[in-house]
């Protein structure tokens, strides 16, 4: 359960009243952290991928369409959670207005792929910073940090206190999906690992016994477990640290350095809190955002 001081909830509830005050779309969706501000057209320099977007008013961003908290597709089709509200800050800065995003669905196997093909401008989609993917991509913030968890059926019957388990017991299959920094964690404490398309796709197997768990970040997991009525449990032993960050063009130098600002400008204003409290705050603790990295 969590649990937060009387001052502290009036704190956040403050900042991100100013914050949200006068801007917030009334058929946003119940749940939803309503529509950021958008700010006033400003004139960027001629041939940037700024100037482009805000120039034709809308920009395409991948996220996860399956991802509790973080990325969750509505009965309307429209994705809910942290890493959509991410989404409309930066548009906002650009002067888009939620209406004018294209959301695409991203999945860990395609991240790269559709930035490297121009699919979308940006990906917001849980997706950790790590060197490889810096060969092929370039990522802004990060603007959250996460730690790699297991989930497991409520009351934990096998036991399983962290990665290490997997190695007492090679013959236990955990699942995790294609592709994803997750598998390559767990890659370094079992082979016998069970690959989804998403991380909810592992649910069933546990069902049926083909796995005895599932493996990614814990916020994500978290999010599982809040949906499950109670039918699992993370254990709560994060053994990685996970950035995550935002996709784009590997080149786009002048871009990632500007959702940097923006990213940073959102801890000082108020909307990154905002933001957490809306979505992944209805579960977890509002957490300090991390420092960028300008690479």
């Amino acid at each position: 359960m969590r649990f937060r001081t009387a001052t502290a909830v009036a704190a956040i509830a403050a900042a991100g009243a100013l914050v949200l005050a006068g801007c917030t779309d009334s058929s946003a969706p119940e749940g939803d952290g309503g529509d950021n501000p958008t700010s006033e057209q400003v004139p960027y320099e001629d041939g940037t991928t700024m100037a482009e977007l805000a120039d034709a008013g809308s920009i395409t961003i991948g996220t996860k369409f399956a991802q509790p908290l973080f990325g969750l597709a509505g009965p309307d089709g429209i994705p809910q959670g942290f890493d959509i509200e991410i989404g409309k800050i930066i548009a906002g800065q650009l002067g888009i207005a939620p209406e004018d995003i294209k959301w695409v669905e991203t999945v860990s196997a395609n991240r790269e792929p559709f930035i490297e093909s121009g699919q979308v401008d940006i990906v917001i989609a849980t997706y950790t910073i790590n060197d490889k993917r810096k060969e092929v991509v370039s990522f802004a913030g990060p603007y959250y940090e996460a730690g790699q968890d297991i989930l497991v059926p409520s009351g934990n019957p096998e036991g399983i206190t962290g990665p290490e388990w997997f190695q007492d017991n090679p013959d236990k299959t955990v699942c995790t999906v294609s592709g994803s920094t997750s598998l390559a964690n767990i890659q370094e404490y079992t082979t016998n690992i069970l690959e989804a398309a998403d991380y909810a796709d592992c649910l069933d197997p546990i069902r049926n016994g083909q796995a005895v768990a599932v493996t990614t970040d814990n916020v994500i997991l978290a999010g599982l477990a809040d949906q499950s009525d109670g039918e699992f449990e993370v254990v709560n032993n994060p053994f990685t640290a996970e950035p995550y960050g935002i996709g784009l063009n590997h080149d786009d130098t002048d871009f990632r350095m500007w959702i940097n600002d923006v990213l940073e400008q959102s801890y000082e204003d108020g909307s990154w809190a905002a933001a957490w409290e809306a979505t992944a705050g209805k579960v977890l603790d509002l957490p300090t955002p991390p420092a960028v990295d300008r690479y």
